[in-house]
């Protein structure tokens, strides 16, 4: 079957996940954006445009065989290019951008017209879990939910977020590979730490719905996941303890790390990226802070 078009470009947002306790469950997409455009090509396999791109060959290849199976027809051969600013294992959600980047890219060119929650099914079962799949899809704050049994995606909850809060972004120069940091975290975890977690995922989803921002402030504890990964990373605790102090309302390890975010109001963002990246700096890691917005849009084709 002959594609309805020859070429596209998707643009998707970075995001962070987990938010502190919402392990595997909440997101929320940044204005921070990879492009992955696909041109269709002659066989059957997909070529990377460069050496670069071809850094994430297998992702795309697993991408490609997923849309088939879900669409029902060869994905046939395309090249691929991958641009833009969400860096490669800094928890940002990365490799969503181009999982979502390649279904929705196929999907275009093929005209298969398939679903958001298609996407977010076929997306989940490729990465493992639903959180920077969704945020990336949809856009603003999202709550995802799986089958206890299964795994398989089920459904999300969205809520926008507003421009009064800014998102302080700080990546160390060490990449962080998600399967390296889940293989940190224990099998059991006490029985009071779930329920610490419980409560403040349960406390800052609520936040973010009634858009009370102010009870945000200190608002975010994880005893599920950052006990183990936070002490990995040089500098990160004591970055996210520094925003904090600078003004920040709260802050986190954005999904597996290495990136620390805090989340402020825009008049001390500017403050906050530079205290945190001078937390990194102290104990002897370079970084790089970015102020972001939320991006309430998610993918879009371009």
């Amino acid at each position: 079957m002959k594609p309805v078009r020859d070429t596209v470009t998707i643009c998707v947002p970075g995001s962070t996940s987990n938010c502190g306790a919402g392990f595997d469950t909440l997101g929320l997409a940044l204005s921070l954006y990879n492009r992955v455009a696909l041109t269709c090509a002659a066989g059957l396999d997909p070529q990377p445009e460069s050496a670069d791109d071809g850094r994430a060959h297998e992702l795309v290849v697993a991408a490609a065989a997923a849309f088939a199976r879900a669409a029902g027809r060869p994905a046939g051969g395309f090249r691929y290019r991958i641009e833009g600013d969400v860096p490669p294992a800094r928890g940002l959600g990365s490799s969503a951008t181009i999982i979502l980047g390649v279904l929705a890219g196929l999907d275009s060119l093929h005209g298969t017209q398939l679903s958001r929650p298609q996407l977010a099914a076929i997306g989940t079962a490729l990465e493992g879990n639903p959180e920077n799949i969704c945020a990336g899809l949809l856009g603003g704050f999202t709550v995802s939910r799986c089958d206890p049994a299964t795994g398989g995606y089920l459904d999300t909850v969205r809520v926008a977020v507003p421009a009064e809060l800014a998102f302080v972004v700080a990546s160390p120069a060490v990449e962080m590979p998600t399967k390296e940091s889940r293989a940190v975290l224990p099998k059991r975890v006490p029985f009071f730490d779930a329920a610490k977690s419980i409560n403040s995922a349960a406390y800052l989803t609520a936040v973010f719905a009634t858009e009370d921002f102010e009870k945000l402030r200190h608002a975010v504890g994880d005893f599920l996941h950052e006990p183990y990964r936070l002490p990995r990373i040089r500098g990160a605790s004591e970055a996210i303890a520094a925003g904090v102090a600078a003004g920040g309302l709260c802050g986190w390890l954005s999904g597996s790390g290495s990136s620390v975010l805090v989340v402020a109001r825009p008049a001390t963002a500017g403050a906050v990226a530079t205290v945190m990246r001078a937390a990194f700096a102290q104990a002897g890691v370079a970084s790089e802070a970015r102020v972001l917005g939320a991006d309430n849009d998610g993918l879009r084709l371009e």
